[in-house]
């Protein structure tokens, strides 16, 4: 077995999952734990994870991916599906395990590393979208994400819906967690989709049921297609502003079949 190289854990708002991997990038061993819903529990659960890495392989190289976003003037992190939102996680995970980690969002790790060992190696310029229970993404130039002082670079679930499409479908403009209305994680996600077939059917159901039956059912298709429309604006738009060399989709969205094609 080759030399082990470095860990990474990946930090949900339901999971908490620890890797190691060897010097070729393949993953060695897991393992995962439940997220715990208050902040003392999340730092121990962040405490025990790291020290079952150490037992790995002492002082392998950490970085954590956590959804949400750290304020680069104040330390306190923004993550509303999180225990530590509000608070200075990242600094208190060092403090707690007596080492220094790296930390960042997780779509931004995402898409690092696609542009660097994924779906998005060799090319250029990666652009990444993921459609899941939020919708972001991130933008790797030559290798490195774009800079900025504010690490916002990749919050696409917050540009606007376009008006042209909402007043199309009548669609209804909705409150994101953000504080802002109609942003296009309200409607462009898993529960956006879920949103969607709710206003114009009354139907209550989640992303995946959607999928599986939308091939059958031509109202949950009609919803389908509005969701492409809005996902393939964003696209666009997308590609007008950065235009990259490789687009990569992930999320549980992404496994829709004929989600390309549409």
């Amino acid at each position: 077995m080759s030399a082990l190289l470095a860990a990474g854990i990946d930090l949900g708002g339901t999971k908490i999952e620890a890797q190691v991997f060897d010097s070729g990038w393949n993953r060695v061993t897991s393992q995962r734990i439940a997220t715990p819903a208050d902040y003392p529990a999340l730092l121990d659960a962040m405490d025990s994870l790291i020290a079952w890495i150490e037992a790995q392989a002492p002082g392998l190289p950490l970085g954590i991916a956590a959804a949400g976003l750290v304020n680069p003037r104040t330390g306190l992190t923004l993550a509303v599906n999180l225990a530590a939102h509000g608070k200075p996680f990242p600094a208190d995970i060092a403090a707690k395990v007596g080492r220094p980690v790296l930390y960042m969002n997780d779509s931004r790790a995402q898409a690092l590393s696609e542009a660097r060992f994924g779906a998005g190696r060799g090319h250029p310029s990666v652009l990444t979208l993921n459609f899941g229970t939020g919708l972001s993404g991130g933008y790797v130039s030559e290798g490195h994400l774009l800079p900025g002082p504010s690490g916002l670079a990749g919050e696409f679930g917050h540009f606007a819906l376009p008006a042209t499409l909402m007043q199309t479908h009548a669609l209804p403009v909705l409150l994101c967690p953000c504080g802002r209305s109609g942003c296009n994680e309200t409607l462009l996600s898993g529960p956006g989709l879920s949103r969607i077939v709710a206003h114009r059917t009354g139907r209550q159901m989640n992303a995946m049921e959607i999928v599986a039956e939308k091939a059958v059912d031509a109202d949950l298709a009609a919803c389908w297609q509005i969701w492409c429309a809005l996902a393939g604006d964003l696209i666009h738009t997308l590609c007008l502003t950065l235009d990259p060399a490789c687009i990569v989709l992930g999320g549980g969205l992404s496994h829709a079949p004929g989600l390309i094609d549409d």
